[in-house]
């Protein structure tokens, strides 16, 4: 039974990674899931995993640190930004100037420089976190003063489910963003991640300029809300 979920994974990843172009980044996004499972996405290929909750994370990260990158990819709140800054090798989800410093403050603290996304709410959706679209410019050029972190693209979520056509909008204009930013040429701020598509959406976010997906469901199979 152990061998079966472990080559249904291992299959699916196969299946993933082969149908991406090379420049586009896999996360596997393992809210809810087992450390077993896990594991065996990552002995399959996966070298990014993306976690949405920290207490859920420890474990992961401190059973197998060194076998993948570890990216936070859910709503970050600045009371967990000490163990978000010792548990995740990069945090897609910054959507405030508070949270940028309290991150950058505890980064100074651990000796420690990390990379971060913005996340960008380009549905302008008052259920979801993420920095209004016209936002953004703004708040990454207040965060080109902070030492220890370093803004290397955008992150959005975008409709988890429906017809994947109703997200591309969303992400042209994240894309947009993305665009404008890179032409802006800031200190301690580089535009080499576009983070946008999940399972239901991904292959319209990579048309849209994606570089980064976070895909859950099509590598795990179906639980709960995983995207």
């Amino acid at each position: 039974m152990v061998e079966e979920f472990e080559k249904k994974i291992a299959e699916s990843v196969h299946r993933i990674m082969e149908s991406l172009p090379p420049e586009v980044t896999l996360v596997a996004a393992v809210k809810g899931r087992s450390v077993a499972e896990v594991r065996a996405a990552i002995e399959a290929g996966v070298t990014h995993v993306g976690h949405n909750y920290i207490q859920e994370a420890e474990l992961m990260v401190d059973l197998m640190r060194d076998s993948a990158k570890w990216h936070m990819i859910g709503h970050l709140q600045r009371n967990k930004a000490k163990k978000a800054v010792r548990l995740f090798d990069k945090v897609e989800t910054v959507d405030s100037w508070h949270l940028a410093r309290e991150l950058d403050k505890r980064c100074a603290r651990m000796a420690k420089t990390m990379p971060v996304l913005i996340e960008v709410n380009s549905g302008r959706e008052a259920s979801k976190t993420g920095v209004m679209p016209e936002d953004v410019e703004g708040l990454v050029w207040h965060m080109r003063e902070l030492e220890h972190l370093r803004v290397q693209g955008l992150m959005t979520m975008g409709p988890r489910f429906g017809d994947p056509e109703h997200a591309r909008p969303f992400f042209q204009e994240t894309r947009k963003a993305f665009d404008r930013l890179a032409r802006m040429d800031l200190p301690h701020v580089s535009m080499h991640y576009l983070s946008m598509g999940m399972t239901n959406s991904y292959r319209v976010a990579i048309e849209e300029g994606a570089n980064v997906v976070r895909i859950g469901t099509k590598i795990f199979g179906q639980r709960g809300s995983e995207g």
